[in-house]
């Protein structure tokens, strides 16, 4: 970790990363309140989670980009149009204009489908192979730790002076980010031109998944938790609501517990990966994951902040493996597409799971769906453990060349 954070770029990179993380956290679960304050419906504030992943569906796309250009000027750009984009949030004032909010919310997922693999392979560019789990526990870390202050600060602010100051304060990380991104001194070389036709070009990345065993493996039992997992994001209102009678606004609350109990997952997550394996540790994510919403039936104040904090241990040890299979596992000149159809696949499931959730959630009591969420999870979390045997990505083998 020493020598990780003794590199200015990584510093530069966690930095900016973070604090536009600080902005995010704070509009997102401004937006999902905002709708439900203005239509009284945990269905639309669901909603509003639907169509963020809604435009992350574009990752192809942005996979494709992030590896046909330099990924640096990318990020800067992409930050510049989310900052923008936030503000039109200045023109919500009641019901009739809930449509911006959606707005801002499916242009938040195409960003991040563009943003997120060019990120992962930026890392790749910056550092060896061996340093690439603890890059992404330390950036999981301070990503997640922003969840300790900025639900509640989205959530405070929201409630003393309404969702355009949060807006407003959004757009100021992007650029803030986009500010110290430029400020890094990495080296791109210029990324290699297309060789094929566009549809073989954008499907590389399906193609290497499908050929490695072990990817093919941990994307499939991932999205198949993911196919209920999003049944969480209308769920945690009907928690909030009827099992602990609380505010909507105490989704802030909960969001800050989940972002502690990802701190402790972050930075624990690269040891773990080198005593157990990455996808054995996505496994461990899951079951945790699992472990955590299942406490969430009951219809206690302590129980519920308890899972909520075991629930982001799950998610960060989980997110961390994820990211560095896909990483040691990838050729560099396709790192983005690779990204990208790992990121497709997943939110794919996830966005189904977020409708069917939300209509599942006026006809079927919430605790069912609650235990039906963590029955699944734990069990694809079970097969990852049991399988991963003799499939340790060997971090050599991909850095040059592609199979």
């Amino acid at each position: 970790m020493r020598s990780l954070l003794g590199r200015r770029d990584v510093r530069l990179l966690g930095a900016g990363q973070a604090l536009s993380t600080f902005g995010d956290w704070a509009l997102l679960i401004v937006l999902a309140i905002w709708v439900k304050d203005l239509t009284g419906s945990s269905a639309q504030a669901g909603l509003t989670f639907f169509l963020f992943a809604f435009g992350a569906l574009t990752a192809p796309l942005g996979g494709l980009v992030a590896d046909r250009v330099r990924r640096r000027p990318l990020m800067i750009a992409t930050d510049c149009a989310l900052g923008l984009s936030v503000l039109v949030l200045l023109f919500v004032h009641d019901r009739g204009d809930v449509w911006l909010i959606y707005l801002v919310a499916l242009l938040y997922g195409i960003g991040g489908s563009v943003f997120a693999p060019a990120r992962s392979a930026l890392l790749r560019v910056m550092l060896p192979d061996e340093l690439l789990a603890d890059a992404n526990g330390a950036l999981q870390t301070m990503v997640q730790g922003m969840r300790l202050v900025a639900p509640l600060s989205g959530a405070g602010l929201y409630a003393a002076v309404g969702g355009g100051t949060v807006a407003v304060l959004d757009a100021a990380t992007f650029a803030v980010s986009a500010l110290l991104l430029g400020a890094m001194r990495v080296r791109e070389s210029r990324p290699e031109p297309p060789e094929h036709h566009f549809l073989v070009e954008v499907s590389a990345g399906w193609r290497h998944v499908w050929r490695t065993i072990a990817l093919r493996r941990m994307i499939f039992a991932t999205a198949v938790a993911l196919l209920v997992i999003g049944f969480g994001e209308t769920l945690i209102f009907s928690v909030i609501s009827q099992g602990i009678h609380r505010r909507p606004s105490f989704l802030g609350i909960l969001d800050a517990l989940q972002g502690a109990g990802s701190i402790l997952g972050g930075l624990s997550a690269a040891r773990m990966i080198r005593r157990l394996g990455d996808t054995r540790v996505v496994g461990l994510g899951l079951a945790l994951f699992a472990v955590g919403d299942g406490l969430l039936v009951i219809s206690s104040l302590s129980v519920v902040l308890v899972g909520s904090a075991i629930v982001g241990v799950g998610i960060a040890l989980a997110v961390v493996a994820f990211t560095t299979a896909i990483q040691l596992r990838t050729p560099l000149q396709i790192q983005g597409r690779v990204s990208a159809a790992a990121d497709l696949s997943l939110t794919l499931a996830q966005t189904i799971s977020i409708a069917v959730g939300a209509a599942l959630s006026t006809l079927v009591d919430y605790r069912m769906l609650l235990l039906v969420m963590a029955a699944v999870v734990l069990a694809t979390g079970g097969y990852l453990m049991r399988r991963d045997a003799g499939l340790r990505a060997r971090p050599s083998a991909f850095r040059a060349t592609a199979r």
